[in-house]
């Protein structure tokens, strides 16, 4: 009965041994996947896999208090959201008399009158002021002649503005948001190209 009994401790304490054999070296396995995963540097990946393995559970405790924040993809991740981000800022059109953020479609800033674009007389369309022809149409347009950036006083109702003018007087009503937005915004909008001293 005795020999019973040490042969079942010697039994359990094999198969004890055999589990904490394995733990240790999937210890060992775990840092070393973990540490290349938030670290490109092979010598501290192999330096915390040691470290792991000489040391067991409080080298894991150590590794674990070590290691760094964030992997190499939350790392690549959040790298890629601020380029978004920033990429999203620029984009973003600003006045060039006033640099308050526009719109795209915006005929002139609505803070300065700076005009920022011009609407096709044609399709009513908006157009860059340096453009000659309309790429949706193709119908010429008048050269703006005058310059790009504007006064920031706005038009004084008592002094006639030197650059005005209206939607084109057409009989089919603009099919389109941004044509009808275009053509309300040109029946309104009075624009200052400059002071006149």
């Amino acid at each position: 009965m005795l020999q019973d009994l040490t042969g079942i401790g010697t039994a359990l304490a094999a198969y004890l041994g055999l589990v904490a054999i394995v733990c240790w070296a999937a210890m060992i396995f775990w840092t070393f996947r973990d540490m290349r995963a938030r670290s490109r540097d092979m010598l501290a990946q192999i330096l915390m896999a040691v470290l792991v393995a000489l040391l067991t559970i409080p080298g894991l405790l150590i590794y674990l208090f070590l290691r760094p924040r964030e992997t190499l993809a939350e790392a690549y991740e959040r790298s890629l959201e601020e380029e978004a981000l920033l990429q999203e800022i620029e984009d973003k059109p600003v006045c060039p008399g006033c640099k308050q953020r526009v719109r795209e479609d915006w005929l002139a800033c609505p803070h300065c009158h700076t005009r920022l674009r011009k609407p096709c007389s044609r399709c009513g369309r908006t157009l860059e002021l340096s453009w000659d022809i309309c790429p949706y149409c193709t119908t010429a347009t008048a050269q703006y002649a005058g310059p790009e950036t504007t006064s920031v006083e706005p038009a004084r109702e008592t002094a006639a503005a030197p650059d005005t003018w209206t939607a084109p007087a057409s009989a089919e009503i603009p099919r389109t948001r941004s044509a009808r937005r275009a053509a309300a915004a040109a029946q309104a909008v009075e624009f200052v190209d400059g002071e006149e001293g």
